[in-house]
């Protein structure tokens, strides 16, 4: 019974403490203060949402032929400067990440080159890809 008490007791005097530093805060401030926990939350946030990477997925026109080697692909659009965050099969295709829509488009244009006649190479929905996940 007396260790419940104390620890209400504890528990009281904590409240307090924290209502004292509160009422210590001039009203004033009040507004500037949660604004400034707001801004600190957005900064802390908004960066993971606006991260958008690029897809182009790289399919055969016809059945038979198979995909190129990824391996192979990231050499070849590593030498080029093209960074690659990551080469995926999935299914019939080959899934090719990238961290931006410049890399993307540097790449696209490289592997229309790069593959011979039977490949089709074109941007990806992303939000597809990760439906499919």
């Amino acid at each position: 019974m007396k260790l419940l008490q104390a620890k209400a007791s504890g528990e009281s005097e904590r409240k307090s403490r924290v209502m004292k530093l509160l009422q210590a805060i001039p009203k004033r401030w009040l507004p500037w203060l949660i604004a400034g926990v707001f801004a600190l939350v957005a900064l802390c946030v908004v960066p993971g949402l606006m991260k958008h990477e690029t897809v182009v997925q790289i399919r055969v026109s016809h059945a038979g032929a198979t995909l190129p080697d990824g391996f192979y692909l990231y050499q070849q659009l590593s030498a080029q400067g093209i960074r690659i965050k990551s080469i995926t099969p999935a299914g019939d295709a080959l899934i090719i990440h990238f961290d931006s829509e410049e890399q993307s488009l540097a790449a696209q244009k490289v592997l229309r080159r790069l593959l011979p006649q039977g490949f089709i190479v074109a941007q990806h929905d992303h939000s597809q890809h990760l439906s499919l996940a």
